[in-house]
């Protein structure tokens, strides 16, 4: 007898002719965030099993809890597929468990076992009552479900059930830049994102002396925080104070937080385009403040002919918060250090947006120029969880 962790994939065996990379994908992916671990991965067509040192088990499990793509796992006992080495392990499994009623459940994969599951399952009830006197089957809510899963050579034993973030493994669907503030939103935007399956990097617009370095630092320890559900991050931070302020110096107050929006996606665009990413992906909530109403977003989307992606688009903001907090950003979001969205709010901020005269504003100074000028003095940040580290482009 030999315990694994016995891996199911869930959404990943909707794939069909695909089915390979998405799981050749995970496997990568499980590989790398169990690297510091003693283990031996195994993949199959609808199984993933890890051999681990059991010193490290409860580790392991923390990791495997916040990978996408993962749908449920189990510590699994794995036995040759023979009915007395079953029937021999699942009397020392009981023997450490305190209970009254149990339930057995056998899934038989290698049709050549000459014993169907139905009736595998009442031979293993039976012979169960017969060594556990004090024990009664309840089909329908037992305090213990053995489930069996009877395969060609190894037969898998469990009695615990760990559940998954499911989604897809990240890597599998393309490349994202996520405009990641130090707000609650963007955040949860980026981890439902990556549950997608999409690879993804964050975009941070830097107001200096406005803003500070701690709303910088707030920032990297976040992207620090969402590296537990994805690989590296590379965190590039746009010096946006010079454009920040001509929006403000030469365009209608009340226009500033559109004109400002219309600046980012600019940015943006020219950054996917340059590094070769699929779409661009923020933290936006329809009708959460001004410049997320739909006519805002329509006026702003015009300067872009990139995709788009909003993952919070139709939550309210208690849903994002409960999701915020499950991920680990919710404190650090909160922390008091503002940013470039929130330190130049106008008190009453346009509604709905014109977008002829946003275009006429903003030709009342070079941002272009500007555009072009931030990007060249972009820094890129590499976080990972291990350690960060800066560059210049």
């Amino acid at each position: 007898m030999k315990k694994v962790i016995l891996i199911k994939y869930g959404e990943l065996t909707t794939k069909k002719g695909n089915r390979n990379l998405f799981i050749n994908t995970l496997y990568q992916n499980i590989k790398r965030k169990l690297k510091n671990y003693e283990v031996n991965i195994t993949k199959e067509i609808s199984r993933m099993y890890i051999e681990f040192n059991e010193n490290d088990l409860e580790l392991i499990l923390s990791k495997l809890k916040n990978i996408f793509g993962l749908h449920t796992f189990h510590v699994a006992n794995k036995v040759s597929t023979n009915e007395q080495d079953i029937k021999n392990t699942i009397i020392n499994m009981l023997k450490q468990e305190k209970i009254k009623t149990f339930k057995v459940k056998t899934k038989r994969s290698d049709k050549n076992f000459n014993i169907s599951s139905v009736d595998f399952s009442k031979m293993i009830g039976s012979f169960i009552l017969n060594n556990f006197k004090k024990l009664k089957v309840d089909v329908h809510n037992p305090e213990l479900l053995l489930n069996i899963e009877i395969r060609q050579y190894y037969s898998y034993i469990y009695t615990n059930s760990y559940r998954g973030l499911g989604g897809y493994p990240v890597g599998t669907l393309g490349r994202g830049l996520v405009m990641l503030s130090g707000g609650i939103d963007s955040p949860v935007a980026f981890y439902l994102a990556a549950k997608r399956g999409i690879k993804l990097d964050a975009v941070y617009f830097e107001s200096m002396p406005y803003t500070s370095l701690e709303a910088r630092n707030k920032v990297i320890n976040l992207c620090k925080i969402l590296t537990n559900y994805t690989d590296n991050i590379n965190l590039y931070i746009i010096p946006f104070t010079e454009i920040q302020e001509a929006i403000y110096k030469y365009t209608d107050n009340t226009y500033a937080i559109t004109i400002m929006r219309r600046m980012m996606y600019r940015i943006m665009e020219k950054l996917v385009k340059k590094m070769n990413y699929q779409t661009i992906i923020n933290g936006e909530s329809i009708g959460q403040v001004a410049s997320q109403t739909l006519t805002s977003l329509l006026v702003v989307n015009e300067v872009t002919n990139f995709p788009i992606i909003r993952p919070l688009a139709c939550l309210d903001k208690l849903e994002i918060i409960n999701i915020s907090k499950k991920i680990g950003t919710y404190e650090t979001s909160i922390l008091p250090y503002e940013d470039c969205c929130t330190i130049f709010v106008p008190k009453h901020p346009v509604i709905n947006p014109k977008l002829t005269k946003s275009k006429i504003m903003e030709e009342k100074f070079d941002y272009e120029k500007m555009i072009n000028q931030a990007i060249e003095k972009l820094i890129i940040v590499k976080v990972n969880s291990e350690k960060i580290k800066n560059e210049l482009l």
